[in-house]
Order: structure tokens, then sequence, then C-alpha cells
């Protein structure tokens, strides 16, 4: 399976609309991936946090309707990132965006834990309770986002739903910077499944951004790693890796504690 993981940076000078039409054409330019993954709250900034009323959207809004056209015209999966979703209860929630090759709306993620403690995405945002995963190209993806890299809880729930590969999109800060990538390599190795993170480069309402988007193999070996700006990873990943390392070093058959399964839900179609 062949991912694209696109870097895009956020600059306050650019408008989300012209954010969007220039993500459109960086999705276009990956045709022969099977799947694109863009970073977490991209259109707007994940510390914007004074905007994301003003820039709240459906799920099949705006940033939808580009991406959706994008991922047709290059046929790729594309995991879109998230949005300020508002939902139709008045609530605002970080929401993952999964669009298949024929453009369709093939699964959302709203982001578990919300970052901020006392203000920011943990007050302004509810949370999602339900665990995602989809088949592709041999390969049981599990999707999560930013934050959700600091609790483990949540990829083993996930593997117990049966990931072989976590999508993490972020927005995740500079200074943090060597969290992101020990978290990254961590969460592979616990679970010996591939994690495919990509964050953002640039600022979000002056928070330098982390970049350093990386593709982690399950016996936690880093396959690709990007810089500080805006870049594309492209990375093809051996779907038989993960049951060859999961038999040759059999760990997950040791574990003790409960286990935890998500709600089921409709595969996705082409």
């Amino acid at each position: 399976m062949r991912a694209s993981l696109i870097q895009i940076a956020v600059d306050p000078d650019e408008t989300v609309n012209a954010r969007r039409r220039r993500a459109a054409s960086l999705v276009r330019e990956q045709r022969g991936a099977d799947l694109v993954v863009l970073p977490e709250l991209w259109p707007v900034g994940a510390f914007a946090y004074e905007s994301f009323a003003e820039e709240a959207e459906p799920v099949e809004g705006p940033t939808f309707e580009a991406m959706s056209k994008a991922a047709a015209d290059a046929g790729v999966w594309l995991h879109a990132g998230s949005v300020v979703e508002g939902a139709a209860d008045g609530v605002l929630y970080n929401t993952s965006l999964l669009i298949s090759p024929s453009g369709e709306l093939a699964r959302t993620y709203r982001k578990i834990h919300r970052f901020g403690f006392d203000k920011g995405e943990a007050t302004l945002m509810g949370a999602g309770d339900e665990l995602v995963t989809f088949e592709l190209s041999g390969l049981t993806l599990g999707l999560a986002t930013c934050y959700d890299l600091r609790f483990p809880e949540l990829f083993r729930g996930l593997v117990d739903a049966g990931a072989e590969a976590f999508v993490v999109p972020a927005g995740w800060p500079a200074r943090r910077r060597a969290h992101w990538t020990l978290l990254a390599q961590a969460r592979a190795v616990e679970n010996q499944a591939y994690v495919l993170a990509c964050a953002t480069a640039g600022t979000h309402a002056g928070v330098e951004q982390s970049g350093h988007s990386i593709v982690v193999d399950p016996w936690g070996e880093v396959l690709a790693e990007a810089g500080t700006g805006e870049e594309v990873l492209t990375v093809d990943l051996d779907p038989a890796k993960v049951a060859k390392t999961r038999l040759q070093f059999p760990a997950l058959k040791d574990r003790r504690l409960g286990l935890q399964k998500p709600s089921a839900q409709p595969e996705p179609s082409e």
C-alpha cells in the first residue's frame, strides 16, 4: 500500500478558501497513491480557537466538497485531516473525514481526547465516543487525532478491533516535538502496527508547528520523516509485515487486562 502524507503549512495570511484550493491541488498531485493524509484542522489551524465558531462547517461542508473532488480526480482514498464540525445539536467537534476514490464520505471520526485542559479545544468542543477503523489494500487502519496519541488505551481498543496501522493527523506544537516522535514510535512498538502521523508546518495563531510528519513500521523503525517545512512523504507499506512481526514477537498475546471493542460500522464501498 502506498501512502502519501501532506505536511501542509498553515500561513496566517492565507485565507481558508485559498488553503482549501492549495490542499486540493496537492492531493491531485498524489495520483498513484492508495491513501493520502492531511493534518488536523489545517483549514483554520488547530490553535486558532477564536476562529472555531466562525469557521465551523457541516461534515459535508466546503472542506469536504473541495477534498471530495480532489480525491475523485486523483483516484485515491483521502483522509482529509479534520475540520471544525458544527453539528446539528449546536456542539462543535474536531472531526476527521475519510473520503473514497469516488468522492464519497466513507467514515468520520470525532476526536475523543480534546487538548487544552481548562481552555481552548477542551472547553470549546465536544468529545467523540466511537473508535473507528476501515479496510484498505489489505490493512485495517484505525483513526486517531493529535492529542489522542498520548492515550495508549485508545490504540489498544483499535487493535482489539483489528487495526494493523494507525492514521494520526495532528497540529502538534514545535515546543513538544520530541514527544511527537517518541509517542508515534511508542504506539507502533507496543501495538506492533504501522503509524502514519501527519502534522502541519507553519504557525497556528502564533503557535509554531512541529512538522516532522513520520511513518513508523511495526518494529518501531522510522520509514520516513519530514522536516519542519511544507513537504510530502510517500511510503510503501507491506501489509504482511504486521502479521509477521506479531508472529515473530507475539507480545500482544500476553496481554492480561481488559479488551475494548468499538461500535460496528458498515464497510465503505468505492
